[in-house]
């Protein structure tokens, strides 16, 4: 059997039993005690000049026992562990103020050689440094904001659902914003947490309340906060745009810090034991349909807890109304993410390629995509627009090139038919005849014979190129050598015959033969 333990009360109630006039062996019946410890504390009593009758000390038996009892023993004089730490304790109470103290014993143990157990350093801290170890916690309960202010937001795992129709269980997560003043509460079961379903559920929020709190208090999940920081978080920017586009302000909760939104934490535990525990649904449609269903029907008329009202009648009576208006327009959902521009121009927007400027390779842009467009910015500048491609596919205007790199690459069969008829139709006819044989083969081609207006200009390149239609020859060398031999300024004056080959040297030597 355990020891009992004495304190200062049970002792004084055995002396008032011994002043009253009873014996040691009453007194031993009535309190459960045996008769050596009743004698220890009469025995002392009477040491110090008290009798049986005499009357209640001036202060007190509690007061006189504590101030002639001993007190307890001297915490370095018991344990050989705090006589270790003793010489230690300054640079003890000057590292808890940085590091953790499990921390601090492991390396008093592996630095120091202290051998002491991890718990001996626990009881040493609340012996000597209890004023700086283990502070007690105060818990300074907030009011509830005026209506209409805030709506604190927690996202959290639901379940797992076997889908009916394919037959595989998917994970299921479950979004909550709850009005803080009136307990109302909206909720969505989703399938991923990416960044377009968070921006979804907040639209769908906004339209079940049918208004916009001013200040929004969600988690640090990645989907809306990139970087969590006191004083300077920094949110996701389609996040940000939406906020704009409704006129809230979104304010974090600090990491790690659930009492920053107190009134939605638990929420996540009773939408699971409440709506999801035990019952089954044939589509994630239906799931929804009937979420909204309970949070009029079954959350909504609850009595809460703390308000001890229903928070739908509390929401319809006092804070619906000093909700901000929707917007006329409702908002574009579109996600933001950033990509290196490539050293071929290019960056990879959701597996499809869309080229950049040229000037910006090497730099990390941010990137906006659309329904439609796909928007490239650099510094908060627009610098690239494109239509939103396949995946898989590769976007490229070859104006984001420089023009002595991608003037190979734009002149294509296209181009250059177009060139040579702005030349001239027999420049024309000789490009198209060349392409019309063999399009990629005699391209090169195609774009030397148009190379040469440069050289020979316009007027000449046209005659050349008449001049070795005649011949049935319209090559580039044909027409290259025409020009140098200076041939396109003699008259042509027969119509050679296609069969016979062709005879490009001039009148003068055909007849000197």
């Amino acid at each position: 059997m355990a020891r009992r333990r004495f304190i200062v009360r049970d002792i004084a109630e055995i002396l008032e039993h011994w002043q009253a006039g009873r014996s040691i062996c009453a007194i031993s019946r009535s309190l459960g005690v045996s008769r050596g410890t009743v004698r220890k504390y009469v025995y002392a009593a009477e040491a110090r000049g008290y009798h049986q009758g005499d009357p209640t000390p001036a202060q007190d038996w509690k007061s006189f026992l504590k101030e002639v009892l001993p007190g307890p023993p001297d915490p370095a004089t018991r344990s050989e562990a705090f006589a270790l730490l003793l010489p230690f304790q300054a640079d003890i109470r000057e590292a808890l103020s940085t590091t953790k103290a499990r921390t601090i014993w492991q390396r008093l143990r592996d630095e120091k050689g202290i051998k002491v157990s991890c718990a001996s350093f626990y009881r040493y801290l609340n012996c000597f440094l209890s004023d700086i170890w283990k502070q007690p916690r105060v818990t300074v309960r907030r009011d509830d904001p005026p209506a209409g202010q805030e709506a604190q937001i927690d996202f959290g795992y639901l379940g797992l659902w076997q889908d009916p129709r394919s037959g595989k269980r998917i994970r299921l997560w479950v979004f909550a914003m709850i009005l803080s003043c009136s307990r109302h509460m909206f909720t969505c079961v989703v399938t991923r947490l990416d960044k377009t379903r968070w921006l979804t559920c907040h639209i769908c929020a906004f339209e079940f309340f049918g208004g916009v709190p001013e200040r929004i208090v969600p988690d640090n999940l990645k989907s809306g906060v990139i970087k969590p920081d006191l004083y300077d978080p920094r949110l996701n920017q389609a996040y940000a745009e939406l906020a704009h586009h409704y006129g809230a302000i979104i304010d974090p909760a600090r990491s790690g810090k659930p009492k920053d939104k107190p009134r939605v934490e638990r929420m996540i535990p009773y939408i699971r034991d409440s709506f999801w525990s035990g019952r089954e649904f044939t589509s994630l449609e239906e799931m929804n349909e009937q979420a909204l269903q309970w949070c009029l029907k079954v959350a909504g008329t609850r009595d809460h807890g703390t308000i001890h009202q229903q928070p739908l009648a509390q929401f319809r009576l006092a804070e619906q109304g000093h909700l901000k208006p929707l917007p006329a327009t409702p908002f574009q959902i579109v996600s933001w993410s950033q990509a290196k521009v490539a050293r071929d121009c290019h960056i990879q927007v959701n597996g499809t390629l869309y080229s950049v400027p040229y000037r910006y390779a090497g730099r990390t842009v941010d990137v906006q995509s659309g329904s439609k467009v796909v928007e490239v910015y650099l510094n908060n500048e627009l610098v690239k627009a494109h239509v939103k491609g396949i995946k898989g596919r590769r976007i490229t205007d070859w104006n984001d090139y420089p023009p002595e790199k991608s003037a190979f690459f734009r002149r294509n069969p296209d181009w250059c038919r177009a060139q040579a008829f702005r030349i001239g139709p027999a420049t024309g006819q000789a490009v198209a005849a060349l392409l019309q044989e063999h399009a990629l083969h005699h391209l090169r081609q195609c774009q030397g014979i148009i190379h040469l207006e440069e050289k020979y200009g316009q007027a000449r390149l046209e005659l050349a190129c008449a001049r070795a239609n005649a011949f049935g020859d319209p090559r580039y060398r044909t027409v290259k050598n025409i020009l140098e031999n200076n041939l396109d300024q003699k008259l042509l004056l027969f119509e050679p015959e296609r069969d016979s080959g062709a005879f490009l040297h001039g009148s003068e030597e055909l007849f000197s033969l």
